[in-house]
């Protein structure tokens, strides 16, 4: 063992790479890029069978009876199953409310409700078994809005809640209500100057992941189910699952399989019920993969919402006051209707300064699918309204549109409207300026290069349908606010088991978590983490599953935040456990190991100055730490259900964009040549990953300004859109250049002073879409996603 001699320098070479701060390369990029990575739809496993789910064929209606007869009797089948075969006397889950029923129990609530599952050995089998199926219904009226949710005698989508926001709201149909009062607005609006009033309206956006809902459940010897399935929380999703398969959580066992996005979309369950019960019933393990029309059904989508926004403002340009009512459809089962709410309310006046405020958002239930958790959690429906409205009040005071914005930006002690205080960096002015001071893309370059013009340049691309006739040009701004992680007095923590041990002659650090890796670089961060706080090259990432402590939700901008901070949190024991062994053998050979501060660093133990000590593998020998622990942020607490006031979130995002877009009047095509952006950040662990964050988020910003929604028959409250040739996303034809600015003012109360970046920038992209359309057009486009004949009347 070396241990005795002078300390030596460590030198430049041998410092730990791949730490924080380096855009280290994912370890699952190649394999993704080369079709080599194993996504849930390609598991396998041998004498496996295939689910299959039928659905309803209408929104409401009591099931009268149900035929299961044939589709028994088809060869191949191996089970079919409905309500009446759950097993336990639960029959109900759900994230936040347990009110949607593993099968439909008597009746359905929206159209794509689970009703029968089918087992048969081969896929095709199994869908054409589950299509002999005989359901008769007795369809019920319809609740598609407020007006139906809430009229006298309106039908009741949940006749018996029991849910704790059942008793604060005023009427049944309404899943929670969150108003904010804080000030006068009445008093502020004899003040003000100008008042501007809007009505808005946010279609239903789907989250569009491209790997479809899959999972492989794999019946085990001692009862219990091996479930291996693509989500975003693995211990929620065990939470829920456990009670209706009528087993403890010990006998229900998931792991985390390959998963090709999520954006809340994978929050709720989905198949996982199904595939454990007809896996146990059967014996077998049992495989189920929607295809993109089921996945349509299987999962919540973003809430709609109509908007009603009052601002008024002196004539130096200072707002008065809000009001605004915030109607958001949850359809037919609760999922996190009542958070999305309370989202919407908290956030509803923007990065901005407004001192009186009358604020009410609601969640209603109806029987339009239902919605949940997607990329922006309320945030994105306020921040579309209260931009555009910022916009108009701009205009009615003759001033420019960001030079307003930012005479009523926050900053750091601002009071928000729930008395909360900001107290970290809100850069709101500074993120405006720096959108608004780049150089603008060349306008119309197509008009220069005539015959030759690449049509991909112009609204309507490979279409060729315009060729310059009517085109004119918009810039607009927008910026908004995202709080990060869970909010309102949640249990908000997450877990890390880091284990630091010696192999094959190096140092290597094991770091295992139950944090789903979506696509957003969990697993490269949290190996830059232990090189940094271990320093040590090797970092081996465990595969997420349930035999560690949760993690908590792969969702609300939190991950890098929580997960990362229970990595630090548990990286900081494991070092200091193994400085305790350094100084109890080697203490006696150099004052430094009682007298400096000590570090990790290229696997030795080092002083702040750079001696080297020891190295790792001296120190641990056949000797392995390891430890498993929680970490939590700062509490915070329920928003008042009177006056909406409380400390209910932890920490805020900002974001602002420009848009630059050019638009063919006369078809009504949008072409959106440039969308720039600005973020604080906080501290930028993996830069690149960080701008391919923001690059997403303002994508997923941009399809729902110009093209994406769930288009819902009014009449039938059926999906009208189920697949990606009526519902369309943006393609790297529609994508424009993105220039990004970040910015690193960090959070004083965060690891590493580190934001949450997924979520702000979704928020903002689709309001500046939309004032570069209004910009260009001169039209009010109170509506998204805006289509060709809002832009041509027609």
């Amino acid at each position: 063992m070396a241990t005795t001699g002078t300390p030596t320098e460590i030198s430049q070479g041998s410092k730990t790479r791949g730490g924080i701060g380096e855009s280290t390369l994912r370890p699952d990029g190649t394999l993704k890029v080369t079709g080599e990575f194993a996504y849930a739809s390609d598991m396998w496993h041998e004498d496996m069978l295939w689910g299959h789910t039928l659905r309803s064929t209408v929104a409401h209606a009591a099931i009268l009876s149900i035929d299961t007869a044939e589709a028994l009797a088809t060869p191949g089948v191996y089970a079919v199953m409905t309500y009446e075969d759950l097993p336990a006397d639960v029959k109900n889950y759900g994230l936040e409310v347990q009110d949607t029923p593993a099968l439909a129990t008597g009746k359905v609530r929206h159209h794509g409700e689970p009703v029968a599952l089918v087992a048969a050995d081969h896929p095709e089998t199994a869908r054409r078994a589950a299509a002999k199926i005989r359901v008769e219904y007795a369809e019920l009226p319809l609740v598609t809005d407020e007006s139906t949710a809430t009229a006298p005698g309106a039908p009741l989508v949940h006749e018996h809640r029991g849910d704790r926001h059942a008793p604060h709201v005023p009427h049944p149909n309404i899943v929670h209500r969150q108003p904010i009062v804080r000030g006068d607005a009445d008093e502020a609006a004899r003040r003000a100057d100008v008042i501007v009033s809007g009505d808005y309206v946010f279609g239903m956006q789907d989250q569009a992941f491209l790997g479809p809902e899959s999972g492989l459940a794999v019946p085990a010897e001692d009862g219990g189910v091996d479930l291996y399935i693509a989500t975003q929380w693995l211990h929620s999703d065990l939470r829920q699952i456990a009670p209706v398969l009528g087993l403890p959580e010990d006998k229900v066992r998931m792991t985390l399989s390959g998963v090709g996005g999520a954006f809340g979309g994978r929050e709720d369950l989905s198949m996982q019920i199904h595939a454990c019960l007809l896996a146990l019933r059967t014996g077998k393990p049992v495989k189920i993969v929607y295809n993109r029309f089921e996945s349509f059904f299987g999962h919540v989508h973003r809430h709609p919402a109509k908007l009603h926004y009052e601002h008024g403002a002196t004539r130096d340009g200072k707002i008065t006051h809000m009001r605004c009512r915030i109607v958001l459809d949850g359809g037919a089962y609760a999922s996190t209707t009542a958070a999305v709410v309370g989202n919407a309310a908290s956030l509803s006046a923007g990065p901005y300064v407004i001192d009186n405020v009358d604020i009410e958002a609601i969640g209603l239930y109806t029987n339009n699918p239902p919605c949940g958790a997607m990329r922006g959690f309320g945030a994105v429906q306020a921040c579309f309204a209260y931009e555009a409205q910022m916009d108009r009040l701009a205009a009615q005071l003759g001033l420019d549109p960001v030079e307003f914005r930012q005479l009523n930006a926050m900053e750091q002690g601002t009071v928000m409207p729930t008395g909360q205080r900001v107290d970290s960096p809100a850069p709101v002015a500074e993120l405006l300026r720096r959108v608004k001071s780049r150089p603008l893309p060349p306008g119309q370059q197509w008009l220069a290069a005539g015959e030759s013009a690449d049509v991909r340049a112009l609204p309507g691309g490979l279409s060729n349908t315009t060729h310059g006739e009517g085109v004119v040009r918009g810039v607009g701004y927008a910026v908004g606010i995202k709080n990060v992680g869970f909010s309102e007095g949640f249990d908000d923590y997450s877990t890390a088991r880091v284990r630091l041990e010696v192999i094959n002659g190096a140092p290597v650090a094991v770091v295992h978590t139950a944090a789903a890796e979506v696509g957003q670089g969990g697993v490269t961060v949290h190996a830059q983490i232990a090189r940094t706080e271990l320093g040590v090259a090797q970092v081996t990432i465990v595969p997420a599953d349930t035999q560690v402590g949760s993690a908590g939700s792969t969702s609300a901008s939190r991950q890098t935040y929580v997960t990362g901070g229970a990595v630090k949190n548990a990286c900081e024991h494991v070092r200091e456990k193994v400085l305790e062994m350094g100084r109890r053998k080697l203490g006696t050979y150099h004052p430094a190991w009682a007298t400096a501060e000590l570090l990790l660093e290229g696997g030795k133990i080092v002083t702040d100055g750079g001696e080297v000590l020891a190295g790792l593998v001296d120190v641990l020998e056949d000797e392995a730490v390891e430890l498993e622990l929680e970490w939590r942020h700062r509490p915070t607490e329920p928003f008042d259900l009177r006056t909406g006031q409380g400390n209910g979130h932890v920490q805020y995002s900002f974001a602002a964009h420009r848009a630059v877009v050019e638009v063919d009047t006369e078809l009504g095509l949008v072409k959106v040549i440039e969308l720039a952006v600005a973020q604080d950040v906080g501290k930028a662990l993996n830069p690149l990953s960080v701008v391919g964050q923001i690059h997403g988020g303002s994508t997923q910003g941009l399809g729902v300004a110009v093209m994406e929604e769930i288009i819902v028959d009014p009449r039938t409250a059926k999906v009208r859109n189920p697949s990606f040739t009526d519902y369309l996303i943006p393609t790297i034809l529609d994508t424009p250049t993105m220039p990004v600015d970040v910015l690193e003012l960090a959070d004083d109360h965060a690891p590493y002073g580190l934001r949450g970046i997924g979520e702000a920038p979704t928020l903002s992209s689709t309001p500046a879409v939309l004032a570069a359309i209004r910009d260009a057009t001169g039209l009010e486009l109170n509506r998204t996603p805006v289509r060709p004949e809002h832009l041509t009347g027609t």
